[in-house]
């Protein structure tokens, strides 16, 4: 059983030696890991996986692996716990769900919740007024609205939450990727500008044959400075909630970006760009960046390049307290709109099919808020998105 897992993990990329695997079986033999799956998880993942890198990849993996087991179970033994939880989701018809109309606006969403919670004394399952489970209300977990509050549910569903009032972990993605992006690469490259700055630590071939000819022959070796390229890069990345559906091809792009540019600063974000930021995924809580001192901080020579699929509630762009998953005092928009003024030569690069982006209407927002600039994640979407930045 865990030898499936282990072949599993090497083709998903995680570097797992034989050493590590029978380290892993001496611990369970020991019984480190009792009868607790969660306490599995964490031994597996300490035994296997050697740097925080690997860990989204580890438990991909082990998601995959660990369902795959439990869809193979006894299917006479007791029903679990969890279905029973469940029992309530409400899985409606086209046309129980044509009929299910959204509350009116953003502030009658947020004022009608606000009377829901005050009334509201004790939990409810199914129906179509009060927070809980299952459904048609716009307010709980597992049911059906086209328009609502998220609270109490573990992970998306039909993606039509306004907001989520759940603590969400995501990843960062991997600038080591390799594979697919070659390709990827070879379209950022026209965008280098190469100068010769700094110490002379490249021979001049040229200089010193030069110089070796004016010397009577006698070898005068000249040095140089190596060539580098100078072009300097701001890269936003959205992240989580349904960019999980291209984390493959965005990690791609971004090991790209991080082989050809030296002077490249990262930064994370969810559906839209707020009044703050933050580098690593796992202390986006504890470790924002003010994006006014990112703006303060990077001058007007850097290329701004924002990559997302720009799928979000329209709320999000247009309403002070739009955001998904804070208050935000000023909507999206605004704060986009500050991102181009100080940074003029920009692009949007959305992994989503671009025959798709008429099905959801704050891609079209977002293409019109950035000028037009906004390009698919595909060679001719990046060659596009080339000419644009060096304009």
């Amino acid at each position: 059983m865990l030898s499936d897992l282990f072949y599993r993990l090497r083709g998903g990329g995680v570097p797992v030696s034989l050493k590590e695997y029978l380290g892993l079986l001496e611990a369970l033999d020991k019984g480190a890991a009792g009868l607790s799956v969660e306490r599995f998880y964490y031994l597996t993942r300490a035994c296997l996986v050697k740097t925080e890198r690997h860990l989204d990849r580890f438990d991909r993996v082990f998601s995959n692996w660990i369902e795959g087991l439990a869809a193979v179970e006894d299917p006479f033994r007791a029903i679990p716990e969890e279905w029973l939880k469940k029992m309530g989701e409400r899985y409606l018809s086209d046309e129980e769900k044509a009929r299910i109309k959204a509350m009116g606006g953003w502030k009658e969403l947020l004022e009608t919740l606000k009377k829901r919670l005050e009334e509201q004394k004790e939990r409810h399952q199914g129906g179509g007024k009060w927070m809980g489970t299952g459904g048609t209300s716009p307010f709980g977990a597992y049911g059906y609205n086209p328009m609502g509050i998220r609270a109490g549910q573990d992970g998306s569903r039909h993606r039509r939450a306004v907001k989520v009032w759940d603590r969400r972990e995501f990843s960062d993605f991997d600038d080591t990727m390799e594979l697919g992006t070659r390709n990827m690469k070879l379209a950022l490259r026209k965008l280098r500008r190469l100068t010769r700055e700094g110490h002379e630590d490249e021979l001049d071939l040229d200089g010193t044959v030069r110089a070796t000819a004016r010397n009577a022959g006698f070898v005068d070796i000249k040095m140089q400075p190596s060539r580098e390229n100078t072009i300097k890069l701001l890269l936003f990345l959205d992240v989580g909630g349904s960019m999980d559906d291209h984390v493959l091809r965005v990690e791609q792009l971004f090991s790209a970006a991080r082989a050809e540019f030296k002077h490249l600063e990262q930064f994370y974000f969810h559906n839209c760009p707020y009044e703050s930021v933050w580098r690593n995924n796992r202390r986006r809580f504890e470790e924002t960046v003010s994006m006014r001192e990112v703006l303060r901080t990077y001058g007007s020579d850097y290329r701004l390049v924002i990559v997302g699929d720009a799928s979000m509630s329209p709320f999000e762009i247009t309403e002070p307290g739009g955001s998904v998953e804070h208050w935000n005092e000023e909507p999206g928009y605004v704060w986009l709109g500050r991102l181009l003024e100080t940074w003029e030569r920009a692009v949007w690069i959305n992994p989503v099919p671009q025959k798709h982006w008429h099905w959801t209407p704050s891609i079209d927002m977002l293409r019109q808020l950035v000028g037009n600039r906004m390009v698919p994640l595909t060679m001719d979407g990046l060659d596009i998105a080339v000419r644009t930045l060096r304009a």
